[in-house]
């Protein structure tokens, strides 16, 4: 079982930073690793003991912002697929601006 949390919170001011990084931390310290920005994931072994964790996360969750937490099973987990975009293969510089076409 795996238990996935994806979140949007803001960070435009001094304390939104902060609650951001003190969620991220809250989410490093239960066992969360980081799939990808703002998606982390965390193993467990049946749903009982992840529902600890939607606990845990509700209790400590920022004011503003948006949390989402999923339990997928692992074999739900392992069919997901990775697609990664490629990179732009030729890149000019054109005049004193140094402006990139792509």
């Amino acid at each position: 079982m795996r238990v996935v949390c994806f979140f949007d919170l803001p960070v435009e001011t001094s304390t939104q930073k902060r609650r951001y990084r003190h969620f991220r931390k809250l989410l490093l310290k239960n066992g969360f690793e980081m799939l990808q920005y703002s998606v982390y994931v965390r193993t467990c072994p049946n749903r009982i003991f992840a529902k600890k964790y939607y606990k845990r996360i509700s209790v400590q969750a920022p004011e503003e912002g948006h949390i989402r937490l999923l339990m997928v099973t692992e074999k739900q987990f392992e069919d997901m697929v990775l697609i990664v975009g490629k990179k732009a293969r030729h890149e000019d510089k054109i005049g004193a601006n140094r402006m990139v076409v792509i």
